[in-house]
Order: C-alpha cells, then structure tokens, then sequence
C-alpha cells in the first residue's frame, strides 16, 4: 500500500490487527480504491502466508460458470467436463481465497457460499462427496450491501456472515496527500518498463494532478500516468500533456486548496485557537493529542508542496532532516 496520510495509516494499522485472526473480512470501497491490495496485504501479513492467495472477480464471470469456478466440477458434470478439476475453495485449502464483487453474485450461489463459510464444506458440480476446507475468506465489493439485502438482492444471512470485520478503502478523492507518491511510484514503474529515466512533472501539471477528483481512484490514476510515459515526446511532463478532463480541474480549484478533502471550505484556525479548545471531561492524552497533530500537519504541508519535503520543512519551521525524523517516527516513511 502506498501512502503516507493518515487514511492509509489508519487502515495499515487495521490490517495488522485483522492479519493475525481468521476471521471473515468484507473490504468496501469505490472501483479502483485498491481493495484487492488490501486483501493481498491481509494475506502477505496473516499465519497464512505460506498458502495460496486464490482471488476470483464474481462480477466478470457468468452464473452459469461462476459455479463450477467456486467449486469445481467432477468429470461428466457437463458436456465437455472431460476430467474432474477442483475449484477455487480447493485451490486456496491452507490459504486464502478472495470473493471480489461478492454484491454481483447470484442468490442461489450465495446461498452454496454461506455454507463454506458455516462449515467450510461443499460438493463439487456434479459430486456427491463432500469436500472439506481450510481457507480464510475475504470478500470485497463496490456496492452497497447493506442496500442490497433490503432491496433482497443480497442475502441478510450471508451479508452478516460476511460482515464479522469491516475495512472500508477510502477513495483517492479524500487522501490527495498520496497523490504525489502515487505519481512517483508508477513514474518509476512504467518509465522502468519503458526503458527510459522517470519524467519530470511540471508544478503546474501537478497542481492539476492534485485539483482532479479522481472518480476512477487510483487505477485512473495508474492508467494515466502509463498513458502519459508511453506517449510521452519528450521527458518533461507538463499540463498540455494532461488529458482535457484533468486540465479543467484547475480552474474548479481554488490554488492552494487541491489538497484538502471535499466538503465546506474552512478558514484556517490559529494556534492560540487551538489552544484554547475545550478539555474534554474524561481528559485526553495529551502525547497522542501532539502526535495526531504533527502528523496532520505535515500531511498538509507535504500536500501543500506537492511532496516535496525540503519545501514543507520550511512551511512547518523544521530543518529537512528534522522533518524527516518525524516522518520515520510516526512511520509515514
């Protein structure tokens, strides 16, 4: 996972804690937030590790296979099962299988999952032999479940069955301070690919970058940043390189504000009016109050400078190296 803002922080933190269980995870998130990442993590990170990490897209596959996918066929099962073939739950035994777009699943085949996930027991398609497993199941979907079992699309059972530990992905829209170190990241990738050094992104490009509200989350932004290496003529990338829709972004907002969320405009406040905010009754701790503060601020100021710490050292009155201790402290390096 790649990210220093306090989103990505906080869900790095819960994977740790959700890696060392075996609990059933249900990952949510926008298309393109990463949520197959996520599972993958949770995996590389659980006592699971050493087995096979079997992912299947419920969503891009028909009913009428998906089945056999899950579950696998026993020879004869159909014209052209020709041999037996286990299916993705027997693959993943030992290890982790991942449901991606689980909300797009059929209800007669949700009904088949909720019994691996009560007993980890199946049949395959054709079989009468009942096959046991040891998997760890993680599923993830774009839709909104919750929605969906009151509408009946969605089976209530299965849903809480699922639903035993939530980790919502943030979109790209509310973690903008990652953009820049996205930007690296697959400068580096794709120009690595291409046989060329990393570009170099003009200030006003990514501005730019930073105003867009990225409603295909990070995989447009990937998709982009291969585009713009591929057909790049020179090796600086600059605005006019930019597509029309990420061009326009600049000019919706107001400079200086690329990096903050969505939402009501804020005037900034004074430290002596956070000095002055009231103590709540049970108290507070005040190291983890200092803590939370600093890595906010930094945040904002490496958004601010567009990644760029030599540049928010001096916004925040630190030396680059004292910045730069604070970051391997708080781990947002």
């Amino acid at each position: 996972m790649i990210g220093e803002s306090p989103q990505i922080l906080e869900l790095l933190k819960i994977i740790d804690k959700v890696a060392a269980s075996d609990s059933t995870v249900l990952i949510t998130g926008e298309s393109g937030t990463g949520k197959e990442l996520v599972a993958k993590e949770i995996h590389r990170r659980s006592k699971r590790n050493a087995g096979a990490f079997v992912p299947i897209n419920c969503g891009a596959i028909p009913k009428e296979l998906l089945e056999s996918e899950l579950f696998g066929y026993e020879k004869g099962a159909f014209t052209g099962a020709n041999r037996a073939k286990p299916g993705r739950f027997e693959l993943a035994n030992g290890g982790t299988v991942f449901l991606d777009e689980i909300g797009d699943m059929s209800p007669d085949l949700q009904v088949k999952v909720l019994r691996v996930l009560q007993e980890r027991a199946f049949e395959r398609v054709g079989g009468i032999k009942e096959i046991r497993v040891d998997v760890r199941i993680v599923a993830a979907t774009h839709r909104d479940l919750e929605e969906a079992v009151k509408e009946g699309r969605f089976r209530e059972d299965l849903y809480y069955r699922l639903n035993v530990i939530p980790i919502r992905v943030p979109p790209l829209r509310e973690r903008k301070s990652d953009i820049p170190l996205l930007i690296q990241h697959f400068n580096g990738l794709f120009s690595q690919r291409a046989g060329t050094p990393p570009m170099e992104i003009e200030e006003l490009a990514m501005e730019a970058f930073m105003a867009y509200s990225w409603p295909g989350n990070v995989r447009e932004l990937e998709n982009v940043v291969e585009r713009l290496i591929v057909l790049a003529e020179g090796s600086v990338i600059s605005l006019e390189d930019l597509p029309d829709r990420i061009k326009g972004a600049l000019g919706k907002a107001p400079k200086g504000q690329e990096g903050r969320e969505t939402g009501a405009a804020k005037e900034p406040i004074s430290i002596d009016q956070i000095a002055r905010l009231p103590l709540p009754e049970n108290g507070v701790s005040l190291p983890e109050v200092i803590r939370k503060l600093e890595i906010g601020l930094i945040n904002q100021a490496l958004s601010r400078t567009n990644g760029v710490k030599s540049k928010a050292a001096q916004l925040l009155g630190l030396k680059r190296t004292t910045l730069v201790e604070k970051m391997r402290k708080f781990g947002m390096l």
